[in-house]
């Protein structure tokens, strides 16, 4: 049981005002991904009938490992940094790979995120990894990794270039009697000179 108590200036929906008035109440929870709270906030003020919406929102802290953006690998030996580059280089067939200064260091540890995930840098540096290999780094982000982490930017096709067969195999296994064709179509704008 909820109670309330509406002033003079209030216009309750059930109750009168300056009363103290009981109602059943129901305790709704629920999760919901970060990015939808305006929304859901927008949702629920327009959907309830109280002037005033008792309301309480928790961020979960908790992660679940297994799903995410990126991720970190332990290469079986570890390489020299130049070969390491090369390897990249030959690997996604890019025509460049923009870098922060080598630290002398071998490379063993790497961390990986398709397309545009500059975001991820901290992250990377926190799980001890070697390199980080993305595309998409503004200027400044490279500062942010000095002798911290190599950060190779191999560009946003080219780090996303093979996830199509990834989805093919994905769904040839789940809808096996489904007609999937590959597209040999490349839509990369960016050219290099």
């Amino acid at each position: 049981m909820g109670s309330f108590r509406g002033n003079e200036n209030s216009n309750p929906f059930v109750g009168k005002k300056g009363e103290i008035h009981s109602e059943k109440e129901v305790r709704f929870e629920t999760i919901f991904p970060g990015y939808l709270q305006g929304r859901i906030i927008d949702a629920l003020l327009k959907s309830h009938p109280y002037e005033e919406v008792a309301y309480d929102i928790y961020p979960l802290e908790n992660k679940f490992d297994k799903i995410g953006m990126g991720m970190v690998g332990t290469l079986a030996e570890p390489i020299s940094e130049t070969l390491f580059l090369n390897q990249l280089k030959q690997t996604f067939n890019t025509g460049l790979i923009k870098h922060t200064a080598l630290r002398d260091k071998p490379v063993e540890k790497v961390a990986v995120c398709g397309g545009s995930g500059s975001f991820l840098l901290n992250a990377a540096i926190a799980a001890g990894a070697d390199f980080f290999v993305s595309g998409d780094f503004k200027y400044h982000q490279f500062f942010d990794a000095e002798n911290k982490i190599v950060i190779a930017d191999i560009g946003h096709f080219e780090s996303e270039q093979f996830t199509k067969e990834l989805f093919y195999e994905l769904l040839t296994k789940k809808f096996p009697t489904f007609a999937i064709h590959l597209s040999e179509v490349v839509t990369n704008p960016v050219y290099y000179f």
